[in-house]
């Protein structure tokens, strides 16, 4: 299953039609311990670029982007009762939500794992 990465540190992983949406452990550090996640609603409508979701932290509030369009398929209500799972395993077990892809010609845009290491290398 690929997995592709965004500027604002999202991941996204792909399988088939769907996109499971996170932020990665570099995100998750920058953000301190995370103490709520609000969550998008399933069946909802997200466009590349959108902020459907926010992590709130001791640090601040931030929003997550879409990385691709679509409609949101199901959010990962683990998070309601144990927010900290995107600082313990933000890349795995601590997943945000899974989006139908609308365009998978989106992904196109978004970075690999070797590009992502580098870009924040850079930062």
């Amino acid at each position: 299953m690929p997995r592709y990465f965004t500027k604002d540190h999202e991941w996204i992983d792909v399988d088939g039609g769907t996109g499971t949406v996170g932020i990665t452990d570099y995100a998750q550090g920058q953000l301190g311990d995370i103490t709520y996640v609000d969550l998008p609603a399933s069946g909802s409508a997200v466009k590349k670029g959108d902020a459907p979701c926010v992590v709130d932290s001791v640090k601040a509030a931030s929003d997550v982007y879409a990385p691709v369009s679509g409609t949101v398929s199901e959010a990962n209500a683990a998070l309601e009762g144990e927010p900290e799972l995107v600082n313990t395993d933000p890349e795995a077990g601590g997943w945000l939500f899974r989006v139908m892809l609308s365009d998978a010609g989106e992904l196109e845009g978004l970075m690999d794992q070797a590009a992502y290491d580098a870009y924040i290398a850079g930062l």
